[in-house]
């Protein structure tokens, strides 16, 4: 090893050059023919699924049309389908055919085996619902391609959308499997053409600069003499200036972080304090225009005015830098039971609690706070979008992890659909930045389930 690290240090530039460049060249070469031939055969396979889409598309939608309003399609409608694969020349080059309804249901196949079974959907059958034509090239690899795999031959899987003609809507997914020899040795022979012409490019780059090197070369060893006298002055002074570049470049970053930190806090602490205090007071205003009796127009008076009052003392103590509210000597159940007691004494809705977390925990004070504004963000949602239904708070805990959820039996929602709001979002952020899992959607049974967990392990 020292006598090959001689030798290194021993060569001429030039040399070094020609060695390193060459495992240089042969990465880039190898790593861009990859993607040029990935690319080519991309487009390759995708022109020919479109214009193998297209020509479908005008056969196939009249007869899909029927989709439209009903799940299967008429006898005669069949019998024309079967008529087109059979006795036309399609059916020689398409060999099988699928059409899907969401869900990743088949309503009508070339094989009455597989009609009505449900498979997952994938990526492609999903870019499909989407608009787009999906293809694959010899890629049989989902669970309904069984029986086209089992051919051994080369097939081009194309998924296209089929649309209402009068409303433009995509009613069904048409899935066909054509065989393709031909696109199969044009692509072998793009992917031979395109490694060819990168790998002549990067060579012939490789020895004009291998010239060039080598005549710079001859330069730089008749220099580097007068400048080795003025190496010693040089690296002082380098090295002082590297120092001061770095501690500037870490009291900047620092600064910056502690500043982004400080904002990040204040505007999540205005959204989940005061926000949901004066959203609440705005919520209630509408059930005092409701309200029928003098007892019931005070009572939700005397809510707007708990919960203003509640919001303006939460920004006064933001405003003078203290943080709301004081859970800092509270175990996570006496959080959890404050922040529901908070709710209900707002609101008055009855929300059910399962604390299975005895004794103190060792937490930051941050987790700490994100458990009370998790309960409070949870309930205060789940008070507007799910009319307080079903509404239950469940905290459990043991020597490695805490789990504290909210859920509702309203309508609940998709996370995939529709995107989170502002409050969730936050919470979100302040649970990740801690370490902590957050989840957001439909829990396993009916209504809505926010959950978060934290690894207790990462804070001792």
């Amino acid at each position: 090893m020292r006598n090959e690290k001689f030798l290194w240090r021993g060569a001429s530039l030039a040399t070094q050059y020609a060695f390193a460049s060459s495992a240089v060249l042969v990465v880039a070469a190898i790593l861009v023919g990859t993607v040029v031939s990935r690319r080519i055969e991309e487009n390759v396979v995708r022109n020919s699924a479109n214009s193998t889409a297209m020509f479908m598309e005008s056969v196939l939608a009249p007869i899909a049309q029927q989709f439209a309003d009903q799940e299967t399609l008429s006898p005669g409608a069949r019998r024309a389908l079967e008529e087109i694969f059979e006795n036309t020349p399609i059916g020689e080059r398409v060999i099988s055919y699928k059409f899907w309804k969401p869900g990743g249901r088949i309503v009508e196949a070339s094989d009455p085996a597989i009609v009505g079974e449900v498979f997952p959907v994938t990526d492609d059958l999903q870019f499909a619902w989407q608009g787009h034509v999906a293809a694959d090239f010899e890629a049989l690899g989902d669970a309904e391609d069984a029986g086209e795999q089992a051919l051994g031959l080369p097939l081009l899987e194309v998924y296209s959308p089929i649309r209402e003609y009068y409303s433009g809507e995509i009613i069904a997914v048409v899935e066909f499997y054509e065989v393709h020899e031909q696109l199969a040795a044009d692509l072998a022979r793009a992917r031979r053409d395109a490694w060819l012409v990168v790998f002549g490019a990067f060579g012939g780059l490789g020895v004009i600069l291998y010239l060039i090197v080598l005549r710079g070369s001859r330069v730089i060893d008749r220099q580097q003499r007068r400048l080795l006298n003025q190496y010693a002055e040089l690296e002082a002074l380098s090295a002082n200036n590297q120092d001061l570049r770095r501690r500037v470049r870490d009291a900047a970053g620092r600064s910056a972080e502690r500043a982004d930190r400080v904002m990040r806090q204040i505007g999540a602490d205005l959204h989940d304090g005061p926000a949901q205090q004066l959203a609440f007071a705005a919520l209630r205003l509408d059930a005092l225009q409701e309200a029928q009796t003098v007892a019931a127009r005070q009572g939700e008076i005397d809510r707007i005015n708990s919960a203003i009052a509640d919001a303006m003392t939460e920004i006064r103590t933001i405003s003078r830098g203290l943080s709301l509210p004081d859970v800092a000597d509270k175990t996570p159940a006496g959080i959890v039971e404050m922040a529901v007691e908070e709710h209900r004494s707002r609101t008055g809705n009855a929300v059910a609690m399962e604390l299975a977390c005895d004794g103190p925990v060792d937490m930051p004070f941050a987790a700490r706070l994100c458990l009370f504004r998790f309960v409070q963000e949870g309930l205060n949602n789940a008070s507007r979008h799910a009319e307080a239904a079903g509404m239950g708070v469940s905290l459990a805990c043991d020597a490695d992890r805490l789990t504290l959820a909210v859920t509702d039996a309203g309508p609940g929602f998709d996370p995939a659909y529709t995107p989170l709001g502002l409050g969730l979002s936050g919470l979100r952020d302040r649970i990740e930045s801690l370490g902590g899992a957050f989840h957001a959607g439909r829990g396993s049974g009916p209504g809505s389930d926010l959950r978060l967990s934290f690894d207790l392990g990462e804070w001792k």
